[in-house]
């Protein structure tokens, strides 16, 4: 893969992390009731608010997105873009496996856009 493939890719993960962990961290509440946004709510059905458990959630991906944008720095340093690559893939495969276990929660349109949504970042 080239280098421009490797930031764009980035970039995106960079912005996901970035958005997701911001929201989590300094407006959890919010997050946990209104994720992933555009009138949908998938978090509440999963339990109850957890203000703790919520805010590091958006601390563990604010550190995604500070590797990430580090890695699109430094991006011809191979060694860097495993990791990051590896950071990411093994925290969207194990998020993924954890909703697939997990959609009987969900009316079956929030069901699919879980899994494209959580595919596509693999």
């Amino acid at each position: 893969m080239n280098s421009t493939v490797h930031r764009v890719l980035l970039g995106i993960l960079a912005l996901t992390g970035a958005v997701t962990g911001g929201w989590a961290y300094f407006a959890s509440r919010h997050w946990y009731d209104t994720f992933p946004g555009l009138g949908m709510s998938w978090l509440p059905q999963l339990g109850p608010y957890n203000e703790h458990f919520v805010r590091d959630v958006g601390a563990f991906f604010l550190g995604l997105a500070v590797l990430s944008v580090l890695t699109l720095v430094y991006v011809a340093n191979t060694t860097l873009v495993r990791v990051s690559a590896s950071a990411w893939t093994v925290f969207n495969l194990l998020h993924l496996i954890l909703h697939l276990q997990m959609l009987h929660h969900y009316s079956p349109r929030d069901q699919v856009l879980n899994i494209v949504a959580l595919s596509t970042l693999l």
